[in-house]
Parts: structure tokens; sequence; C-alpha cells
């Protein structure tokens, strides 16, 4: 994500006047899809004079290939350095001096561009957004520059940061075959290669209409604005078929292990479970488990590493929703002058517990009431409802599938909860990675 210190539009961030009533919880959402294929859908809220746009290309780092890699997060700044009619800088230049604010995000799966602003200038955002989609220029120099800036990111935000690495380490040694094995910023041989033909012909495929959704939410009226990016967007041609992404990743036999060996204040232990995809029956089971393990200061995690123990500085476990089967993972940074070795006999004796166990009735109940409240908090902006609405719409093909999400989380039980543990949860599905303080005895 760009990250750029701007005041966002206060008001952006409005209610919507809605409970959480699941049978009430509904969205009057306009769907329309263009000859050319690009998918839109628009949500009237007019309680303040804001909005949000968002563009979701279901591209991400799982589209790329060896050579390539990194080449969807250098789309993600170069959107942003010219086209046709606004040249390098101008859309953010015309955005903020209009009173708007935008930003961007790339993941594995997909990526998101979205602008918050005052509705009046819906027709300005329109026009700077089917600019880039018909026309993105790739300066050569611009391209240059633009490969230095993420060369530098990563440089910042991994090779010199021992949390990013041990993170990318842990991914890299669970994934044989399937592009997860690679970070989203990519390796940095591939960020001094990528030339710009590499990102033209990248762009043609993955940044057309035909791959895209364009989710508006707030103070418009959906019929003019339908109007407004028909015309703007129709004679922009498609691209061809992206190609399909090959479930290739063998079945793991073994456990695997990795270490770093490099300065570090302190220890850091990884560990990951291959689980399942965006259809898995048991999503809903893991996002549980990784609430009641190792999610806020009641997790057990917490509980015994770093309140009992004091052996950990902090813990925490997460499951990512991706579109294929991904990792189930858990991460603690030691205590310094705590060896790794500790804080796995620890964990593994917190997971054997809980396998053995399952969940009490009050961790089951708080898990779920925080999730399910997370998801409501979710829609409480015109922005957060956007997201919702995109994301669900480009996983799953259907932004609806969101409203399963609570009835989802709230059927959970806890013999479905210790099934899954044990199934997963295994020494044969583990992926283990440490980094351990050069020098030291740890």
């Amino acid at each position: 994500m760009r990250l750029r210190m701007k005041l966002m539009i206060v008001a952006a961030l409005v209610l919507f006047g809605v409970g959480v009533n699941a049978a009430e919880f509904t969205h009057d959402v306009k769907e329309f899809q263009l000859q050319n294929g690009l998918k839109i859908l628009i949500l009237e809220n007019h309680a303040a004079p804001v909005a949000t746009y968002y563009t979701f290309f279901k591209v991400g780092a799982r589209n790329e290939r060896p050579g390539i890699t990194g080449i969807s997060h250098v789309h993600e700044h170069m959107m942003f350095n010219g086209a046709k009619k606004y040249g390098p800088k101008m859309f953010d230049l015309m955005l903020e001096s209009n009173g708007g604010y935008s930003n961007a995000y790339t993941s594995s799966d997909v990526t998101a561009y979205f602008q918050d602003f005052t509705s009046s200038i819906l027709d300005l955002i329109v026009d700077l957004e089917s600019d880039r989609m018909a026309s993105l220029a790739f300066d050569p120099k611009m391209v240059t520059s633009e490969l230095g800036v993420i060369r530098e990111e990563r440089l910042v935000s991994t090779d010199n940061d021992n949390s990013g690495l041990i993170y990318e380490e842990l991914f890299s040694t669970a994934f044989k075959a399937h592009p997860y094995n690679w970070p989203v910023i990519g390796w940095m041989a591939d960020l001094h290669s990528i030339t710009r033909e590499d990102c033209v012909n990248y762009f043609k495929t993955y940044y057309a209409p035909n791959n895209a959704t364009v989710v508006i939410v707030g103070d418009v009226d959906a019929a003019k604005a339908m109007d407004t990016l028909t015309k703007a967007f129709k004679d922009i041609p498609s691209g061809p078929p992206p190609a399909k992404v090959v479930q290739d990743e063998p079945e793991q036999l073994g456990p695997r292990r990795s270490e770093i060996i490099k300065e570090a204040q302190f220890g850091h232990f990884m560990r990951g479970y291959h689980v399942g995809d965006k259809d898995s029956p048991d999503r809903f089971v893991m996002e549980i488990i990784a609430m009641i393990l190792g999610s806020g200061e009641s997790s057990r995690l917490n509980q015994t590493l770093v309140n009992d123990l004091q052996i950990a500085q902090y813990a925490y476990a997460a499951f990512e929703l991706r579109i294929d089967p991904s990792l189930f993972y858990y991460y603690v940074a030691a205590v310094p002058g705590v060896g790794n070795d500790q804080v796995e006999k620890v964990l593994d004796s917190v997971l054997t517990t809980f396998i053995a166990s399952g969940p009490t009735e009050e961790e089951l109940t708080r898990a779920k009431n925080s999730l399910v409240a997370d998801f409501y908090k979710g829609y409480a902006t015109n922005n957060g409802t956007a997201h919702q609405i995109g994301f669900y719409q480009t996983f799953y093909g259907d932004w609806r599938k969101m409203y399963q999400y609570p009835d989802g989380i709230r059927a959970v039980t806890s013999a479905q909860v210790k099934e899954a543990a044990a199934k997963y949860f295994t020494r044969n599905n583990s992926t283990t990675t440490v980094l351990t303080p050069q020098g030291g005895a740890l």
C-alpha cells in the first residue's frame, strides 16, 4: 500500500443507518455490466454528500511467474504515474485539489484502488479512472523510477525488517510450486530485471475491464452515475482471458524447517500449517481458532507466553482468506535472551492441549461475538462497505456471499473446532521458521 500521510475526508466515515439484525442487514446494490466485461456495483447512501469509488482487479502475486515477481505491486505504483489525459502525478494532484483522497493495495490475490471524495466531483473521479484504465503511459523513466522506489521499499519492509523477513521465509519454505511461494513485493532480482515491455503486456491482460469490478457507495444517483460510467468506459477494449493459476502444490509429507541467522535483538518464531481456500468448509472454523488462540490479550498464546511465562513480547495467530489453499500461522516475538526452542515447546504444549480439549464455551462465544461485531463494523463507512462488496465480488463472483459470514461464524461448534485443530495442526503438515540473533546462544 502506498503510505502517504494525507488528510482524509472526515465526512466519508458516515455510518450507515442499518441495524445488525441479520434478517434486516441488506444493501440495495444496483448491478450493471458493460459489453467489455466491466462489472459495476452502485449503492446509494445519501446520509452525507460524500462517496467512495473502488476499482478491484482480480490480479495479485498468484498471477505472476518467476522473473516478474512483484509486477502486480509495480502496477499499483504505475497507476498513479500518468496516462494519456492526466500526466505523471496528475491523478493525485487533481483529486486532492478537489478535496479527495486516494490509496491502493496489492495482495496475493487482488489489487484494489479507491478514492474518498465529495460526491460533487464524481465525474472527475470517473474521468481519472477511465483514463488510466484505457491508456496508462508506462513512461520508461517512470518505470525505472518506480522500480527503484519499490526496491527501497523491499529493503525497508523485508530485507532490513526481521518480522517481514521471517514471514517471507515461512511462505517460501511452505510452498514449493504454488505462486504463494513468493512475496507480493517480489524478489529483489526480479525488481532489477522487470522491463517496460513486461509491464505493458501484464497490464493488457490483468488491468482490462473484463478483469475489473467498480464499486461506488455514497451520495450518488445510480442511474446518472451509470450513464457517466458507460460513456467513459464503454470503448475500452476487453483484454485476453487471464491464464488459469494451476493448483500444482504437492502434498506436504513431512515437517519442514528453515532458519535465518542474522543481527537481531531477539528471536522470531513462526509456524505455519497448510489449510483450505476461500471455499473450504473449515473457513469459519479457522477464523474462530485464530481468534481463540492468538488474537488479543485474552488469547491462549498471549496468556501463556506473554503473561504467565513471560517468554514472549507478543504472540498471535492468523488465518488469511485466500483464493487458493494457504497457511494458518503463528508468530512469536521472544523476550531477549529467550531461545526459539523454548518458545516452540510452549507453543506445541498449547496446541496439544487445545487439540485434546477444544475451546471452552466462554472462548467460543467470545470469539464468535468478536468476529461478528468486526464484520458489521466493516460496514460503518462508505469505504468499508464498498470494500466488502468489491472484495466478495472479486473473490466469489457474487458480492452477496458476504451475507453468509455472520451465520457461518455463529454456526461453528466446539466439536468442529476440535476436529479442525486435530486435522490441520499435525507435525507432517507443519512448516517452522525461526530467526536466530547472530552470535547468540539462542
